[in-house]
């Protein structure tokens, strides 16, 4: 892991804050697996790759119990061999430090 963002919790977003923009994105965004990609300054995407839909279908159960536990929820998109997820902060529409966290713990869960 390459930063301590795992060991974190997520925070609710209450609104009324500016999404993350430049410097501070890139800054996190090195602290993550570089299979994680910046869209446009307003969300996170990356593609896990499994040998099979059960394999699949499993990280995605995994990832759903985790985003309950954090109260932050990814868009989750899975298919035979994939799961696609797509993190960001919709009460602001866009990224904040927790949406790195949930990344990187979702990194961790991946690694298991």
């Amino acid at each position: 892991m390459k930063s301590d963002l795992a060991a974190r919790h997520c925070i609710p977003c209450r609104g009324n804050v500016p999404p993350l923009k430049g410097a501070p994105l890139e800054d996190l965004r090195h602290q993550i697996d570089s299979g994680w990609r910046i869209v446009n300054e307003h969300h996170l995407e990356r593609r896990f790759k499994f040998k099979d839909f059960r394999e699949a279908l499993d990280f995605t159960n995994r990832v759903g119990e985790l985003a309950e536990e954090e109260g932050h929820h990814p868009d989750i998109g899975l298919g035979w061999g994939r799961v696609d997820l797509k993190i960001w902060t919709h009460k602001i529409d866009g990224l904040t430090e927790s949406d790195f966290i949930l990344a990187a713990k979702i990194d961790r869960l991946a690694s298991r």
